[in-house]
């Protein structure tokens, strides 16, 4: 049956109303998400572009290179590493304070192996009006060399991120009044995130964070 033109017109005045409603509903979340948005400055701006830079990197050693984990033991499959936006608000400054004496301690790798470490120093970060300690452990290779991590788990750890937890690199300098730079958008997942053949290292109870870092490297295994 033929509709009258009445009913055309009804119609089109139905869908004038439903393309109004959605082009609303659009420039309303642009809106909020421009409020909602941060402003960095350019400075930060270079931060946030050489992070990213470095993580693309990262994602092409990991997938190409041999010594990469995806490229040892029983071959894993490589997807890009997941992170969260690089924030610079997850950068923090701090001397490294050392413990006196400094305690050689047993910590066990996951597959439950003891492994001595050297619980060396600690630094100190604000974050919400709250301080944090974080401890600065002193390890070795199996060549003798030393190195220095942190270690750290947090209120991400488990869900969005690995549930072991993860690593940050840390280089001392032997200056006693150097105030570091502790960049938690660099913290990584240990090998043992991607492939249970590798033994990594397992953060103890007092290196627990109690915030929800929302920087640097999260799950790969779904």
């Amino acid at each position: 049956m033929k509709r009258s033109n009445k009913d055309q017109e009804q119609d089109q005045g139905q869908e004038y109303l439903l393309f109004l409603a959605r082009a609303l509903s659009l420039a309303l979340t642009l809106l909020f998400i421009i409020a909602c948005g941060k402003s960095y400055t350019s400075e930060q701006k270079v931060y946030i572009a050489k992070a990213e830079k470095e993580r693309a990197d990262k994602n092409d050693w990991m997938k190409n290179d041999p010594s990469s984990p995806f490229n040892q033991k029983s071959k894993v499959e490589f997807h890009d590493l997941k992170y969260f936006d690089v924030d610079p608000a997850f950068v923090f400054q701090s001397r490294l304070y050392e413990y006196n004496p400094k305690d050689t301690i047993t910590i066990y790798g996951t597959k439950g192996e003891p492994r001595k470490t050297v619980r060396f120093g600690y630094i100190l970060i604000n974050f919400e009006n709250q301080q944090h300690k974080i401890n600065v452990y002193q390890g070795s290779t199996a060549s003798g060399e030393i190195y220095y991590s942190i270690w750290l788990t947090d209120k991400t750890t488990n869900n969005e991120t690995y549930g072991v937890g993860r690593y940050i690199d840390f280089e001392k300098v032997d200056d006693p009044n150097h105030v570091y730079q502790i960049d938690f958008n660099t913290a990584y997942n240990p090998y043992c995130a991607y492939s249970p053949d590798f033994s990594c290292a397992v953060p103890t109870k007092e290196d627990f964070i109690p915030i929800e870092i929302r920087a640097g490297e999260k799950k790969f295994h779904d």
